[in-house]
């Protein structure tokens, strides 16, 4: 029909995507104050997402733009709770999969998962067309069952459509750069790269013939045969060998294993054994936490006082569950780099909190992976292929919500709080872990639709029969990893994910006029920290601290610490790390007091309209170092151009530096005698907006704006001196 063909030209539709349902003339509610700024359209249910259409033409965007989801379009797995509400008759009710709805609604708010909350009204709307748009979107946002998510649909069109771009695999993966580690070969390379020569790759579980949440290919103990691993699988949970993760130059080793049905004693002091299970927080305690802290950041509104407000934020305990993951974590690193042992992370099933930790030794440890494809494939390794329940502990079905828990989220909240600390030691950007979480509840990726890589097998092998993909098809090809970023962002806005501070493994730096680049040398790793004695580091003779609240953390790390007693040989190897300059290409732990842990601001807050500054927050920073890491490039490049066959020869100048589309930085440089002031567009939630993203239905309460400089007015200098526990 004619109102079907205008609707398909408005709605940008993905490959396989159709619309299900609609209803004109809604109202998308901006401010729960004023329907002034409110936006008038049709709202889309389509087998993909909610979208909601604009009735005058939107005004040009000034931040990410997804490529295959609009301004107002929300992926149906991203919707947590979806209510009807009918004010005339005081009635509300949270919709399910094949609900009934005995009332006309007047308002719908959509809960999501990235902390959205949307409101949309029906005062001018058909009832009964809005009506079966709430169920429609109710219904949709419930699969049945897995292969029901949009994203098998879309990749079996997506596949077929672009093949005769690549043959059979003719690309590498898809032109993917980042190890998928469902191969030896990236295995092998893995062990090379950290100079393992006493573990090899193993094809006991190829099939997964021994545990179907193992990957195939797992790397074992040279000492170790097949027969003898198949024989003691049978005394591990789910008949999880333990997994290989990393080594150490010092030729200690990370391994990580589910419980064991028979009792032993490793009883060797070179060896270190962690049960997690009784040391850090469960999954129960974590998601609650996280509950708490997301009602509080984005459905609470900000009362009373700033101090009232950061009070509510510690009682959620979330970031108390950040800084003892962290902790645990360098205990972890003090025992590989500063005993030379091996350390083994036991978890009942090897599939949640060691993902966490094992992931966070690493990144302390190992600065590859605090480049871009390193963090990736540390992902990918530690994640995907380890078997985490993200089917589950997203609760992508919304069938088990006891089994729902953001693991990931929690790690991802780690990692921002060492870049917080260590802002040059990481080639990606906060945006970057933003978009990564948002990426979760994107259901077209291979990465977090799966609990285990035999279910992934599985499911990709059926699909592609299904979708008539030839026999023998690489998987990542046709059901890509979230890795390859250009199915979501053009290659401009996957400049937002570079650092510009970055100092790690290959970026530039100038020394005595020339253009080096960063290597990686084993004392990197340890050697560098404990290089001098304490007594006489930067000169100065035991006692005196040029670095007292860095060297704090011992009082974190053994809160039982006291100058006057006997330093343990962890108290010292922390007290040595300490007392000098982090080595930002080296070994990283992170401050652990509670004024050093802090909330991340453009996750939880970047929605949150009172708490959205104009030209201000980190992004001011990130645009000027852009700029002028930009203006770098650009004259080293015409130095390069400038570069004359002969010494007496005379150099043409140089037309200018590398083309826009092949520059780093997001923010250039600015032209000569233009002041590089920060555009108007830029806000502390930049490149993400609170515009009809986070609508309350009521906000009282003052502003946050102390917090949200990061004052800390209300602590005293006595009491940030002697932070405690």
């Amino acid at each position: 029909t004619t109102e079907a063909l205008h609707t398909f030209l408005l709605v940008c539709l993905s490959s396989g995507e159709i619309v299900v349902n609609e209803v004109n003339f809604v109202r998308k509610c901006i401010s729960a104050e004023s329907s002034q700024e409110d936006l008038w359209g049709k709202l889309i249910c389509t087998n993909f997402k909610v979208s909601f259409i604009l009735q005058d033409a939107p005004p040009k965007q000034s931040h990410l733009s997804h490529l295959l989801l609009g301004e107002h379009d929300i992926p149906l797995t991203c919707l947590e709770q979806v209510v009807t509400v009918n004010d005339t008759r005081g009635k509300k009710k949270v919709l399910g999969s094949n609900q009934k709805l005995k009332f006309n609604p007047t308002e719908l708010i959509l809960y999501c998962k990235d902390l959205r909350i949307l409101r949309f009204c029906f005062d001018e709307a058909g009832p009964e067309s809005a009506k079966k748009v709430c169920l429609a979107i109710a219904h949709y946002s419930h699969p049945a069952d897995l292969h029901l998510l949009f994203g098998f649909e879309y990749q079996g069109r997506r596949y077929h459509e672009s093949k005769g771009t690549y043959v059979n695999g003719s690309t590498p993966r898809g032109g993917l750069r980042t190890p998928i580690f469902d191969r030896p070969s990236d295995w092998d390379r893995e062990i090379k790269r950290t100079s393992a020569s006493g573990w090899r790759v193993c094809s006991v579980n190829e099939s997964f013939d021994i545990s179907k949440s193992l990957p195939e290919y797992i790397v074992v103990p040279v000492s170790l045969a097949d027969q003898d691993l198949k024989r003691y699988s049978i005394f591990f949970t789910d008949q999880r060998l333990p997994l290989w993760c990393w080594n150490h130059p010092n030729g200690s080793a990370l391994v990580r294993m589910a419980s064991i049905t028979i009792t032993f004693d490793i009883n060797r002091s070179d060896v270190f054994k962690s049960d997690l299970d009784k040391c850090l927080p469960n999954i129960q305690d974590i998601q609650s936490s996280f509950v708490k802290v997301r009602h509080i950041c984005v459905i609470d509104p900000f009362e009373e006082s700033e101090e009232r407000w950061l009070s509510s934020i510690e009682t959620s305990r979330w970031l108390e569950h950040v800084r003892a993951f962290l902790k645990h974590s360098a205990e972890i690193v003090y025992c590989l780099d500063g005993k030379n042992a091996s350390v083994i992370l036991q978890e009942e099933e090897d599939r949640d909190l060691n993902c966490v930790v094992s992931s966070l030794v690493q990144l302390m440890l190992d600065p590859q992976y605090r480049s871009l494809t390193g963090f990736q494939s540390l992902v990918q390794k530690e994640w995907v292929m380890a078997g985490h329940r993200f089917l589950d502990r997203c609760n992508h079905l919304k069938k088990n919500d006891k089994e729902e828990s953001p693991l990931f989220m929690l790690f991802l909240d780690c990692v921002w709080q060492m870049m917080n600390q260590y802002p040059a030691a990481f080639e990606f950007t906060e945006t970057y872990l933003t978009v990564l979480s948002d990426s979760m509840w994107i259901p077209l990726f291979s990465t977090f639709l799966f609990n285990s890589p035999k279910q992934r097998a599985q499911h990709l092998i059926d699909f592609a029969k299904n979708k008539a993909i030839p026999a023998g098809e690489d998987q990542a090809v046709y059901f890509p990893p979230v890795w390859d970023w250009s199915q979501q962002f053009s290659t401009k806005d996957q400049t937002l994910f570079n650092n510009p501070m970055y100092v790690g493994k290959g970026a530039a730096c100038v020394q005595n006029g020339e253009v080096k680049t960063f290597t990686r040398t084993k004392r990197n790793y340890s050697s560098s920290v404990r290089a001098t004695p304490s007594s006489l580091r930067n000169g100065l003779k035991g006692g005196e601290e040029t670095l007292t609240r860095r060297g704090s953390l011992l009082s974190e790390l053994k809160p039982d610490f006291s100058p006057v007693k006997v330093e343990s040989p962890s108290e010292r190897f922390f007290r040595d790390l300490f007392s000098q300059p982090a080595d930002q290409r080296g070994l990283l732990i992170p401050l652990l007091m509670p004024s050093h842990v802090a909330l991340w601001k453009l996750y939880f807050l970047r929605w949150v309209p009172e708490a959205c500054i104009p030209k201000g927050g980190p992004i001011t920073a990130f645009h000027k170092l852009s700029q002028l890491v930009d203006e770098i490039e650009i004259l080293q490049s015409q130095l390069r151009q400038y570069k004359g066959p002969s010494p007496g020869s005379t150099p043409l100048p140089s037309p200018g530096g590398p083309p826009v589309n092949q520059r780093r930085m997001y923010f250039k440089a600015s032209p000569q005698n233009d002041p590089p002031t920060p555009p108007d567009f830029l806000t502390s939630s930049f490149p993400f907006t609170p515009m009809g993203n986070l609508c309350r239905r009521s906000i009282h309460g003052t502003p946050i704006s102390k917090f949200l400089n990061g004052a800390r007015i209300w602590l005293s200098t006595e009491t940030l001196a002697n932070d405690t526990v």
